[in-house]
Protein backbone atom coordinates (compact mmCIF):
# COMPACT_ATOMS: atom_id res chain seq x y z
CA UNK A 1 0.00 0.00 0.00
CA UNK A 2 1.32 3.74 -0.97
CA UNK A 3 0.48 7.04 0.40
CA UNK A 4 -0.21 7.92 3.92
CA UNK A 5 -3.07 6.54 5.96
CA UNK A 6 -6.32 7.30 5.74
CA UNK A 7 -7.44 6.67 9.33
CA UNK A 8 -4.96 7.17 12.11
CA UNK A 9 -4.56 7.50 15.78
CA UNK A 10 -2.41 9.28 17.98
CA UNK A 11 -1.98 8.75 21.96
CA UNK A 12 -5.43 7.78 22.00
CA UNK A 13 -7.11 7.32 25.05
CA UNK A 14 -10.84 5.94 24.86
CA UNK A 15 -13.40 5.69 27.31
CA UNK A 16 -16.18 7.76 29.02
CA UNK A 17 -16.95 10.04 31.73
CA UNK A 18 -19.31 9.05 34.86
CA UNK A 19 -19.76 11.02 37.59
CA UNK A 20 -17.68 13.33 37.11
CA UNK A 21 -14.55 10.78 36.80
CA UNK A 22 -12.73 9.19 33.33
CA UNK A 23 -13.31 5.74 33.12
CA UNK A 24 -10.52 4.07 30.52
CA UNK A 25 -11.08 1.57 28.68
CA UNK A 26 -8.54 1.71 26.37
CA UNK A 27 -4.97 3.73 26.54
CA UNK A 28 -1.88 4.76 24.52
CA UNK A 29 -3.54 3.39 21.27
CA UNK A 30 -1.47 4.58 18.07
CA UNK A 31 -3.50 2.57 14.84
CA UNK A 32 -3.26 3.55 10.95
CA UNK A 33 -5.35 2.24 8.24
CA UNK A 34 -4.53 2.89 4.55
CA UNK A 35 -6.71 3.00 1.54
CA UNK A 36 -7.42 -0.34 0.08
CA UNK A 37 -7.17 -2.37 3.50
CA UNK A 38 -9.30 -4.87 5.37
CA UNK A 39 -8.97 -4.22 8.92
CA UNK A 40 -10.42 -6.83 11.47
CA UNK A 41 -10.65 -5.26 15.16
CA UNK A 42 -11.29 -8.29 16.96
CA UNK A 43 -11.09 -9.44 20.98
CA UNK A 44 -12.86 -10.42 24.06
CA UNK A 45 -16.45 -9.18 24.97
CA UNK A 46 -16.12 -6.39 27.03
CA UNK A 47 -12.46 -5.27 25.58
CA UNK A 48 -13.41 -2.29 23.86
CA UNK A 49 -13.99 -2.80 20.64
CA UNK A 50 -17.22 -0.99 20.09
CA UNK A 51 -16.07 1.72 22.04
CA UNK A 52 -13.02 2.15 20.26
CA UNK A 53 -15.00 1.92 16.63
CA UNK A 54 -17.49 5.22 18.42
CA UNK A 55 -14.41 7.12 19.23
CA UNK A 56 -13.01 6.65 15.66
CA UNK A 57 -16.08 7.26 13.73
CA UNK A 58 -16.36 10.59 15.92
CA UNK A 59 -19.18 9.44 18.13
CA UNK A 60 -17.68 9.67 21.23
CA UNK A 61 -15.21 12.03 22.56
CA UNK A 62 -11.10 10.82 23.09
CA UNK A 63 -10.34 11.01 26.63
CA UNK A 64 -6.91 12.04 25.32
CA UNK A 65 -5.21 11.81 21.76
CA UNK A 66 -6.55 12.42 18.18
CA UNK A 67 -8.30 10.38 15.34
CA UNK A 68 -6.60 11.68 12.00
CA UNK A 69 -9.06 11.18 8.98
CA UNK A 70 -6.70 11.87 6.05
CA UNK A 71 -4.23 13.83 8.28
CA UNK A 72 -7.38 16.37 9.72
CA UNK A 73 -8.36 15.94 13.29
CA UNK A 74 -11.86 14.39 13.34
CA UNK A 75 -12.62 16.82 16.25
CA UNK A 76 -11.96 19.70 13.82
CA UNK A 77 -14.55 18.22 11.59
CA UNK A 78 -18.09 19.34 11.00
CA UNK A 79 -20.56 16.37 11.20
CA UNK A 80 -20.75 16.92 6.87
CA UNK A 81 -17.52 16.45 6.43
CA UNK A 82 -17.00 13.69 8.68
CA UNK A 83 -19.86 11.80 6.83
CA UNK A 84 -17.92 12.89 3.58
CA UNK A 85 -15.05 10.99 4.45
CA UNK A 86 -16.38 7.79 6.85
CA UNK A 87 -19.71 6.38 6.67
CA UNK A 88 -21.01 3.49 9.82
CA UNK A 89 -22.82 0.61 9.97
CA UNK A 90 -24.36 -0.37 13.43
CA UNK A 91 -25.34 -3.93 14.81
CA UNK A 92 -28.58 -2.33 15.51
CA UNK A 93 -31.45 -2.37 13.09
CA UNK A 94 -32.29 1.30 11.19
CA UNK A 95 -36.46 2.07 11.29
CA UNK A 96 -36.83 3.53 7.90
CA UNK A 97 -40.64 3.38 7.57
CA UNK A 98 -42.10 2.20 4.32
CA UNK A 99 -39.13 3.59 2.17
CA UNK A 100 -37.72 1.77 -1.08
CA UNK A 101 -34.50 0.33 -1.39
CA UNK A 102 -33.10 3.27 -3.96
CA UNK A 103 -34.36 5.55 -1.42
CA UNK A 104 -32.93 4.40 1.68
CA UNK A 105 -29.70 4.43 -0.54
CA UNK A 106 -30.35 7.56 -1.07
CA UNK A 107 -29.75 9.03 1.46
CA UNK A 108 -25.93 8.66 1.41
CA UNK A 109 -26.01 11.24 -0.24
CA UNK A 110 -27.50 13.47 2.15
CA UNK A 111 -23.82 15.12 3.15
CA UNK A 112 -23.45 16.20 -0.43
CA UNK A 113 -26.69 17.80 -1.26
CA UNK A 114 -28.17 20.95 0.30
CA UNK A 115 -31.61 20.67 2.32
CA UNK A 116 -33.30 22.19 -0.01
CA UNK A 117 -31.91 20.40 -3.23
CA UNK A 118 -32.83 17.40 -4.95
CA UNK A 119 -31.23 14.11 -6.30
CA UNK A 120 -29.23 15.42 -9.36
CA UNK A 121 -27.47 13.26 -12.02
CA UNK A 122 -24.32 13.05 -10.29
CA UNK A 123 -26.26 11.83 -7.16
CA UNK A 124 -28.24 9.39 -8.99
CA UNK A 125 -25.06 7.78 -10.70
CA UNK A 126 -23.37 7.18 -7.21
CA UNK A 127 -26.62 5.32 -5.88
CA UNK A 128 -26.94 3.52 -9.05
CA UNK A 129 -23.00 1.84 -8.57
CA UNK A 130 -23.49 1.67 -5.00
CA UNK A 131 -26.91 -0.42 -5.09
CA UNK A 132 -24.65 -2.62 -7.97
CA UNK A 133 -21.46 -2.75 -5.59
CA UNK A 134 -23.39 -4.15 -2.72
CA UNK A 135 -25.55 -6.61 -4.88
CA UNK A 136 -28.61 -5.33 -4.24
CA UNK A 137 -29.67 -3.53 -7.96
CA UNK A 138 -32.35 -6.02 -8.50
CA UNK A 139 -33.86 -4.50 -5.47
CA UNK A 140 -33.97 -1.14 -5.95
CA UNK A 141 -37.52 -0.71 -5.82
CA UNK A 142 -38.28 -3.21 -3.21
CA UNK A 143 -39.58 -1.69 0.38
CA UNK A 144 -36.72 -2.52 3.35
CA UNK A 145 -39.08 -3.79 5.54
CA UNK A 146 -39.87 -6.23 3.74
CA UNK A 147 -36.11 -7.77 2.93
CA UNK A 148 -34.61 -10.63 5.04
CA UNK A 149 -31.94 -9.76 7.37
CA UNK A 150 -29.06 -10.37 4.48
CA UNK A 151 -30.93 -8.44 2.13
CA UNK A 152 -31.09 -5.24 4.53
CA UNK A 153 -27.59 -5.08 5.61
CA UNK A 154 -26.52 -5.24 2.04
CA UNK A 155 -29.45 -2.51 1.77
CA UNK A 156 -27.35 -0.39 4.28
CA UNK A 157 -24.27 -1.25 3.14
CA UNK A 158 -24.99 0.37 -0.42
CA UNK A 159 -26.38 3.58 1.66
CA UNK A 160 -22.74 3.18 3.57
CA UNK A 161 -21.09 3.47 -0.23
CA UNK A 162 -22.99 6.15 -1.79
CA UNK A 163 -21.24 8.41 1.01
CA UNK A 164 -18.41 8.19 -1.05
CA UNK A 165 -16.02 7.63 2.11
CA UNK A 166 -12.89 7.14 2.40
CA UNK A 167 -13.43 4.54 5.42
CA UNK A 168 -15.98 2.39 6.15
CA UNK A 169 -16.37 1.47 9.61
CA UNK A 170 -18.78 -1.49 10.57
CA UNK A 171 -19.98 -2.59 14.17
CA UNK A 172 -20.30 -6.52 13.75
CA UNK A 173 -22.14 -6.37 10.80
CA UNK A 174 -22.58 -10.41 10.55
CA UNK A 175 -23.70 -10.40 14.19
CA UNK A 176 -27.60 -11.52 12.98
CA UNK A 177 -26.91 -13.25 9.69
CA UNK A 178 -26.99 -17.03 9.08
CA UNK A 179 -24.14 -18.80 7.61
CA UNK A 180 -24.41 -18.18 4.25
CA UNK A 181 -25.31 -14.59 4.34
CA UNK A 182 -22.34 -14.24 6.37
CA UNK A 183 -20.12 -15.79 4.12
CA UNK A 184 -21.65 -13.47 1.32
CA UNK A 185 -21.11 -10.10 3.15
CA UNK A 186 -17.85 -11.26 4.05
CA UNK A 187 -17.04 -11.36 0.05
CA UNK A 188 -18.34 -8.55 -0.98
CA UNK A 189 -16.54 -6.70 1.99
CA UNK A 190 -13.58 -7.98 0.94
CA UNK A 191 -14.08 -7.61 -2.43
CA UNK A 192 -15.02 -3.43 -2.08
CA UNK A 193 -11.46 -3.28 -0.11
CA UNK A 194 -9.58 -4.18 -2.80
CA UNK A 195 -11.30 -2.33 -5.68
CA UNK A 196 -12.47 0.33 -3.81
CA UNK A 197 -9.75 1.94 -2.26
CA UNK A 198 -11.20 2.66 0.73
CA UNK A 199 -10.12 1.96 4.09
CA UNK A 200 -12.74 -0.87 5.50
CA UNK A 201 -12.75 -1.22 9.46
CA UNK A 202 -15.05 -3.48 11.16
CA UNK A 203 -15.28 -5.39 14.38
CA UNK A 204 -16.19 -9.01 14.22
CA UNK A 205 -16.32 -12.44 16.39
CA UNK A 206 -15.45 -14.26 13.63
CA UNK A 207 -11.50 -14.87 13.85
CA UNK A 208 -11.31 -17.18 11.26
CA UNK A 209 -12.36 -14.78 8.46
CA UNK A 210 -10.02 -11.89 10.71
CA UNK A 211 -7.57 -14.24 10.19
CA UNK A 212 -8.21 -15.69 6.74
CA UNK A 213 -9.21 -12.23 5.37
CA UNK A 214 -7.65 -9.06 6.66
CA UNK A 215 -4.78 -6.92 5.66
CA UNK A 216 -4.12 -5.63 9.21
CA UNK A 217 -5.91 -7.12 13.00
CA UNK A 218 -6.41 -4.42 15.79
CA UNK A 219 -6.49 -7.12 18.75
CA UNK A 220 -8.12 -5.51 21.90
CA UNK A 221 -6.95 -6.69 25.24
CA UNK A 222 -6.03 -5.63 28.48
CA UNK A 223 -7.01 -1.81 28.26
CA UNK A 224 -4.50 -1.99 24.95
CA UNK A 225 -4.82 -2.38 20.75
CA UNK A 226 -1.84 -4.43 19.55
CA UNK A 227 -1.86 -3.92 15.89
CA UNK A 228 -0.01 -6.08 12.84
CA UNK A 229 -0.58 -8.99 10.27
CA UNK A 230 -2.43 -11.31 11.14
CA UNK A 231 -0.24 -14.00 10.89
CA UNK A 232 2.50 -12.06 12.71
CA UNK A 233 -0.75 -12.07 15.65
CA UNK A 234 -0.84 -15.67 14.93
CA UNK A 235 2.73 -17.07 15.36
CA UNK A 236 3.68 -14.78 18.01
CA UNK A 237 1.17 -16.75 20.05
CA UNK A 238 -0.68 -13.10 20.88
CA UNK A 239 -4.15 -14.68 19.31
CA UNK A 240 -3.61 -17.61 21.39
CA UNK A 241 -3.08 -15.78 24.46
CA UNK A 242 -5.93 -13.18 24.16
CA UNK A 243 -8.55 -16.11 23.27
CA UNK A 244 -7.02 -19.44 24.96
CA UNK A 245 -8.69 -20.58 28.51
CA UNK A 246 -8.68 -22.64 30.64
CA UNK A 247 -10.83 -25.08 28.37
CA UNK A 248 -9.74 -23.74 24.91
CA UNK A 249 -6.67 -23.57 22.69
CA UNK A 250 -5.96 -21.88 19.45
CA UNK A 251 -5.75 -24.50 16.74
CA UNK A 252 -2.94 -23.38 14.37
CA UNK A 253 -4.32 -25.39 10.99
CA UNK A 254 -8.07 -24.31 11.39
CA UNK A 255 -6.79 -21.06 12.31
CA UNK A 256 -9.57 -20.71 15.11
CA UNK A 257 -9.71 -21.22 19.22
CA UNK A 258 -11.05 -24.53 19.95
CA UNK A 259 -12.57 -26.48 23.07
CA UNK A 260 -9.26 -28.41 24.23
CA UNK A 261 -9.09 -31.72 24.62
CA UNK A 262 -7.92 -32.67 28.41
CA UNK A 263 -8.89 -36.27 28.04
CA UNK A 264 -6.36 -38.48 27.96
CA UNK A 265 -5.73 -39.56 24.68
CA UNK A 266 -6.72 -42.44 22.85
CA UNK A 267 -5.71 -45.11 20.20
CA UNK A 268 -2.94 -43.98 17.46
CA UNK A 269 -4.41 -44.53 14.51
CA UNK A 270 -3.14 -44.49 10.83
CA UNK A 271 -5.53 -43.37 8.58
CA UNK A 272 -4.90 -44.82 5.10
CA UNK A 273 -6.11 -42.25 2.74
CA UNK A 274 -5.81 -39.07 0.91
CA UNK A 275 -7.81 -35.76 -0.10
CA UNK A 276 -10.80 -34.68 1.43
CA UNK A 277 -11.39 -38.18 2.64
CA UNK A 278 -8.72 -37.95 4.81
CA UNK A 279 -9.44 -34.50 5.95
CA UNK A 280 -12.62 -36.19 7.41
CA UNK A 281 -11.03 -39.42 8.23
CA UNK A 282 -8.68 -37.53 10.45
CA UNK A 283 -11.83 -35.27 11.93
CA UNK A 284 -13.46 -38.34 12.85
CA UNK A 285 -10.52 -39.93 14.49
CA UNK A 286 -10.03 -37.07 16.26
CA UNK A 287 -13.62 -36.44 17.69
CA UNK A 288 -13.34 -40.04 18.64
CA UNK A 289 -10.73 -39.47 20.99
CA UNK A 290 -7.90 -40.91 19.37
CA UNK A 291 -4.77 -39.54 17.20
CA UNK A 292 -4.23 -39.58 13.70
CA UNK A 293 -1.29 -40.63 12.54
CA UNK A 294 0.79 -41.24 9.02
CA UNK A 295 3.18 -43.87 10.65
CA UNK A 296 3.28 -46.76 11.91
CA UNK A 297 0.46 -48.08 14.20
CA UNK A 298 -1.09 -51.06 15.49
CA UNK A 299 -4.60 -49.98 14.19
CA UNK A 300 -5.00 -48.80 10.55
CA UNK A 301 -8.14 -47.26 8.91
CA UNK A 302 -9.12 -48.12 5.66
CA UNK A 303 -11.67 -45.98 3.79
CA UNK A 304 -13.39 -45.50 1.03
CA UNK A 305 -15.04 -42.24 -1.15
CA UNK A 306 -18.21 -44.01 -0.17
CA UNK A 307 -17.71 -43.71 3.52
CA UNK A 308 -17.39 -47.20 3.76
CA UNK A 309 -14.49 -48.24 6.54
CA UNK A 310 -12.23 -51.04 7.93
CA UNK A 311 -10.44 -50.98 11.12
CA UNK A 312 -9.35 -53.15 14.09
CA UNK A 313 -11.61 -55.79 11.99
CA UNK A 314 -14.73 -53.92 11.85
CA UNK A 315 -16.06 -52.77 9.19
CA UNK A 316 -18.75 -50.25 8.58
CA UNK A 317 -20.28 -46.91 6.64
CA UNK A 318 -20.08 -43.61 7.89
CA UNK A 319 -18.36 -41.31 9.94
CA UNK A 320 -20.71 -41.21 12.71
CA UNK A 321 -20.26 -45.13 12.82
CA UNK A 322 -16.46 -44.81 13.13
CA UNK A 323 -16.54 -42.39 15.40
CA UNK A 324 -18.78 -44.35 17.36
CA UNK A 325 -16.09 -47.75 17.10
CA UNK A 326 -13.57 -45.74 17.84
CA UNK A 327 -14.63 -44.74 20.98
CA UNK A 328 -15.52 -48.06 22.23
CA UNK A 329 -12.11 -49.62 20.82
CA UNK A 330 -9.96 -47.10 21.16
CA UNK A 331 -9.23 -46.53 24.64
CA UNK A 332 -7.97 -50.37 24.94
CA UNK A 333 -5.66 -49.81 22.66
CA UNK A 334 -2.34 -47.55 22.79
Amino acid sequence: MSGGPVLATEGLVVGYRRRGREVVVLRGVELAARAGELVAVVGPNGAGKSTLLRTVVGAQGALAGRVLLGGEDVGGLSARERARRVAVMLTEPVDVGLMSVEAVVALGRLPYRSWLGGRGERDQEVVDRALVDAGVGSLRDRVLSDLSDGERQRVMLARALAQEPAVLVLDEPTAFLDVARRIELAAVLSRLAATSGMAIVLSTHDLGFALRRADQVWLVRGQSVTASAPEDLAYSGAIADCFAGENMTFDDAAATVVVADNSTPGATVRVDAEGRLRHWAEHAVRRAGCTPTTGDSSLTLKIEPDARWWVDGAEGVGFGALVTHLRKSGSTAR
